[in-house]
């Protein structure tokens, strides 16, 4: 009996030692967490910020590289910066704050290369905080006076997470003229983030940039090849990526199984769209709201008609399929060079080029599909559906779904007013008519001979 009270009395003073050490915890954390809660509040560092707009100039000179940046203040968080009266930036006293968050949040974030090589890190030139309402970063030779000028007034009133914070860098280079790319990882400043970057070559061209997150590698003055293998990529995945273009193109190439046929039909389509992202991204499209959600419109539609066509069967309409393929071809030419527009910055000097390579990028694309689509739909003709059954199906399933497409996108069209007529608006419809009457005219040609050539045989 001795023997088991002693247990029993050690036993309680464990668990009465646990229930003090629980209580010591958690008094530890409440008194830390009203120590927390009763320190001076101050600018509120850790808030992400929705949108964020970046300005930079970048420009060699001689044996340096001069990098100009505006960011908002916002947007440089676990920064604290100084401030007086609890909200109004110290502006007497910024400056280590500035120099801080310049090189945590913008110069350790950038990566500039000079040919192959990183360059090292630049050293801090000058800064400025400036005001919203600042508008010295219009061009570069305002915002270099504006930066390395007098800073502002000790006794401005100006709300810390509302100023502008510009600083000046300086990077060590071997020449002026040597080929300049730029990494600049500033996704992180906020949850969406737009880069406007302006750099100015010793020849006085000067090429802009809207970059959006984190873009990756920007040559800012490629070689020609450099700008066609990226094209090439970008030509690639827009066509992997494109669903409504994929559809177009299955419902385009599911009636035929011979070669000849389907490389008729798809060159068809591909000359076409050739043709129209060309035309546009030379300026020849009109650049009004409306244009593309009409574009948008009839490509749905393009797909809509496909699918019945497929459903209905007709051989003849088999025979003329490469006509529609290029009548269809135009429009979706449009719906790639809206793709285009804002990726031709990265072209530099080779527009055309960059053009051609991402044309070239998009038949690579097509062609893997066909590789993979063709043999499949032969497959599951030959052992899971009879081919004309299988073709109605496919053909009904995707017409519901572009049905749909094009019932949203005509909602969504319809918001716009019917332009005005002008006298510059009908040159651009006559414009556009005539290469419609040179495009039929061709084609009537290229079918005469195919007449004339299926007659011989």
């Amino acid at each position: 009996m001795g023997r088991q009270y002693t247990l029993r009395a050690m036993a309680n003073d464990r668990r009465t030692s646990a229930c003090g050490l629980v209580r010591i915890i958690i008094l530890v954390v409440v008194a830390l967490a009203a120590l927390f809660l009763a320190l001076p509040a101050g600018p509120e560092a850790h808030e992400i910020p929705n949108d964020v707009t970046v300005h930079a100039f970048l420009r060699p000179e001689g044996n340096r590289l001069r990098l100009l940046v505006r960011a908002p203040i916002a947007a440089m968080r676990d920064v604290l910066f100084p401030t007086r009266d609890q909200n109004n930036l110290d502006l007497t006293r910024a400056d280590p704050a500035v120099r801080h968050a310049a090189t945590l949040w913008i110069s350790d974030s950038i990566a500039i290369y000079e040919g192959g090589t990183r360059l090292g890190a630049p050293r801090i030139v000058a800064t400025q905080i400036s005001l919203p309402s600042d508008r010295s970063f219009a061009s570069y030779d305002t915002a270099i006076a504006h930066v390395t000028g007098p800073p502002l007034a000790s006794d401005t009133e100006l709300v810390w997470n509302q100023g502008m914070m510009d600083v000046l860098f300086e990077y060590t280079i071997a020449s002026d003229r040597s080929d300049f790319s730029i990494d600049p990882a500033l996704g992180r400043l906020g949850l969406r983030v737009v880069t406007t970057l302006r750099f100015r070559s010793p020849d006085g061209v000067e090429r802009a940039f809207e970059l959006t997150g984190d873009p990756g590698l920007v040559r800012l003055d490629p070689r020609w090849h450099q700008a066609a293998l990226r094209f090439v990529e970008l030509g690639f995945f827009h066509i992997l990526d494109g669903t409504d273009h994929l559809l177009f193109l299955l419902c385009l190439v599911l009636p035929f199984r011979r070669l000849g046929p389907l490389v008729l039909v798809v060159t068809a389509f591909t000359v076409a769209h050739s043709l129209t992202l060309i035309a546009s991204a030379f300026n020849f499209a009109p650049d009004a709201l409306w244009f593309p959600p009409l574009i948008e419109t009839a490509i749905a539609a393009s797909i809509v008609y496909m699918a019945l066509e497929n459903i209905v069967g007709s051989a003849y309409l088999r025979q003329s399929r490469w006509m529609i393929a290029l009548a269809f071809g135009l429009v979706h030419g449009f719906g790639f060079s809206f793709a285009l527009r804002n990726t031709l910055q990265f072209a530099g000097s080779h527009v055309l080029t960059s053009l051609l390579a991402f044309n070239v990028g998009v038949e690579l694309g097509q062609i893997l599909v066909l590789i993979v689509l063709v043999p499949a739909l032969q497959l599951m003709f030959r052992y899971v559906v009879a081919e004309r059954i299988g073709t109605i199906i496919l053909s009904a399933i995707v017409a519901h779904t572009a049905w749909h497409w094009m019932i949203e996108r005509g909602s969504d069209l319809s918001r716009f007013e019917w332009p005005a007529v002008t006298a510059g608006g009908l040159a651009g419809v006559l414009r556009w008519l005539m290469g419609l009457v040179i495009v039929a005219g061709l084609v009537w040609l290229v079918s005469l001979m195919r007449r004339r050539a299926t007659s011989r045989a």
